[in-house]
């Protein structure tokens, strides 16, 4: 198994679902990327707007004032990717070192973002959502949740390039947790490996998430093993890229899963 690259999430929001408000002053921020770095990522993942379902919209204004200095602070201590669907926060956070946009909306929540990513040539990160944050968890449903990932994800990457996009810089998300049941979460996680068909690298970002609370009733807090579990399982199916906030105990999980594994 090759172990997969670990993204480390650095929320610089008052209402992120896991750590809001942990890190929303800018110097506390930077120590934890820098700690994320310590633990083995590899990539820290800035954002300064929540996307946890029923989440508010934040203005450009706002969000720029969040992540602009941490950024800035960070930049060179890691690859950086700015998690953002706004072209004026990417193109803030592009100049003051991000080399990848994290894009949620897959580069439909601003016409600018395309060209954007196109004219500085920075690595895109396309996620599946139905609807958007405030809307996604109102009644998902599909036929077959991995074959309409999928389609989706091919139409998105279409437009990626045809916007000018060097097709070796997209990486694809399937959203787990994104306007998806338990049911719908699963079965990505299980059939990740056909989505591995596109030739692209996967992005996986179970961390935390609420699914494996309705596994097994555990509150956010209590979601390692099952951060753990989920995490391990993505990276045999082919993840290339998995996105947490316990780095330390992924990377020994990973570790340990490859000499098992072999």
């Amino acid at each position: 198994m090759a172990p997969p690259q670990l993204m480390g999430v650095v929320n610089v929001t008052p209402d992120s679902f896991s750590d809001g408000g942990e890190y929303l002053d800018a110097d506390a921020a930077i120590r934890h990327g820098l700690e994320l770095v310590e633990d083995g990522a590899e990539i820290l993942d800035v954002g300064g707007e929540s996307t946890r379902p029923g989440a508010e919209e934040v203005s450009a204004e706002e969000e720029l004032k969040r992540v602009r200095p941490v950024v800035a602070g960070l930049a060179g201590k890691a690859t950086l990717s700015i998690d953002t669907s706004k072209a004026t926060v990417a193109e803030a956070a592009i100049e003051a070192g991000a080399s990848i946009v994290n894009d949620v909306t897959a580069l439909r929540g601003d016409p600018e973002m395309a060209s954007l990513c196109a004219e500085r040539g920075v690595t895109v990160v396309l996620m599946h959502m139905p609807g958007n944050p405030r809307t996604m968890q109102d009644d998902p449903r599909y036929g077959d949740v991995v074959d309409e990932v999928k389609a989706f994800l091919v139409e998105r990457t279409t437009a990626a390039v045809v916007a000018g996009i060097d097709e070796q810089r997209i990486w694809l998300d399937p959203g787990i947790g994104f306007g998806k049941t338990l049911e719908h979460n699963l079965a990505l996680l299980r059939r990740l490996g056909e989505l591995r068909e596109l030739g692209r690298p996967l992005v996986v970002g179970a961390s935390r998430k609420s699914f494996i609370g309705k596994v097994d009733g555990s509150a956010v807090g209590e979601r390692l093993g099952g951060t753990i579990a989920s995490s391990v399982i993505a990276a045999v199916e082919g993840a290339d890229v998995l996105r947490v906030h316990d780095v330390a105990e992924m990377a020994q999980a990973l570790r340990v899963s490859a000499a098992v594994l072999g």
